[in-house]
């Protein structure tokens, strides 16, 4: 009874396969082998382009005088097919990462900007949050407590308002988050954001990084109508409130 030979030999037969000299049960496993296993198929791809030597080698290569034929070339074109197309993948993935790199490098800080700007708060004043926010309903309010000034921005859409926030005179660390409070008690997050330890909008504070005294401009959405809305809440995650506006 013939059992199947473990992974490891099946690796090394990949020259025995190219030259014809496995035996008929040997090919066949090995066949069912190489459908499976891009490795061993790639080195047959490399090792097919050595013809003639192969030819030579096989000529002296030992063995039984019954032996399995060439590969069957139908077989091998449909399994060298997928190799090559996977490799052909592989170069393409490869080459548009370099080229993203590429253009990063050429571009500079511009290039930079705009690939990283959907992912941190733009202090630079002509963010895509702050003309949301010059473009909408302004209604603001500063607590009275913790001082920390907040305007919202309000625009009606289809699916609900459009949301964009501008907030200065808050400290940090913090994390928070923006809820819009519907008429009936509905509360809905519209964005979340870190205050760094410098914070956003702190004026004279020399203390902070530059950008401290900078407002930070963030915008999300709510599902709620724009007159369905009671008020919004700027609250850390942990709950404490930090101001309201009520619209």
């Amino acid at each position: 009874m013939n059992r199947p030979a473990p992974d490891h030999e099946q690796h090394t037969e990949v020259g025995a396969y190219a030259l014809g000299v496995l035996d008929a049960v040997d090919a066949a496993r090995f066949e069912e082998h190489l459908a499976g296993c891009p490795r061993c198929a790639a080195e047959l791809d490399d090792l097919m382009g050595l013809t003639p030597l192969l030819a030579d080698l096989k000529e002296s290569a030992p063995g039984p005088e019954a032996l399995a034929p060439r590969p069957d070339p139908a077989l091998l074109d449909r399994l060298l097919a997928g190799v090559t197309a996977t490799r052909r993948a592989q170069r393409t993935r490869r080459l548009c990462l370099v080229a993203a790199a590429a253009a990063l490098i050429v571009a500079g800080p511009l290039a930079g900007a705009a690939v990283f700007s959907e992912e941190a708060p733009d202090h630079s004043g002509v963010s895509a949050a702050k003309q949301m926010y010059e473009d909408g309903e302004k209604i603001g309010a500063v607590d009275p407590a913790t001082k920390v000034d907040a305007t919202v921005s309000l625009q009606p859409k289809a699916w609900g308002t459009h949301v964009a926030l501008r907030l200065s005179h808050v400290r940090g660390p913090l994390t928070c988050d923006l809820v819009a409070v519907g008429k009936d008690g509905e509360r809905q997050t519209v964005t979340t954001w870190a205050v760094p330890p410098g914070g956003y909008g702190l004026e004279g504070n020399d203390k902070g990084d530059k950008w401290s005294k900078e407002p930070l401009y963030t915008h999300g959405g709510a599902a709620l109508n724009r007159s369905d809305i009671s008020r919004f809440e700027v609250r850390t995650l942990d709950g404490k409130l930090l101001a309201t506006v009520k619209v």
